[in-house]
């Protein structure tokens, strides 16, 4: 397995995952495409860019986004989700269905 980063965050349940190398590197890399297309918009904005081509570009930022959260919810789905059912936690059914709610807003 990889050594990742465990830093505390003021928005975390506490908990810890060790991801695979593998599941690591795609998510990474998701998110570092994402803050530089975030880089862009701000580069845009800093070059007076017309209003609609910054939306377009906030749009693709919108839909990278989603995208990383619905390969990070099957990962959680098919590991962390499983994992616990087969060990006979199902309070971690409930913590799926919050997750869900909150990202449905």
């Amino acid at each position: 397995m990889a050594e990742h980063k465990t830093e505390e965050c003021c928005c975390c349940s506490g908990k810890h995952k060790e991801r695979g190398e593998k599941e690591y590197k795609d998510l990474m890399n998701r998110l570092k495409r994402i803050e530089g297309q975030v880089r862009g918009v701000e580069g845009m904005l800093e070059n007076d860019a017309y209003c609609t081509d910054i939306l377009v570009q906030v749009s693709a930022i919108t839909s990278a986004l989603n995208s990383f959260n619905k390969v990070l919810l099957a990962n959680h789905m098919r590991t962390c989700v499983a994992d616990n059912i087969r060990e006979g936690n199902d309070e971690v059914i409930d913590e799926l269905v919050t997750t869900l709610q909150k990202l449905m807003k």
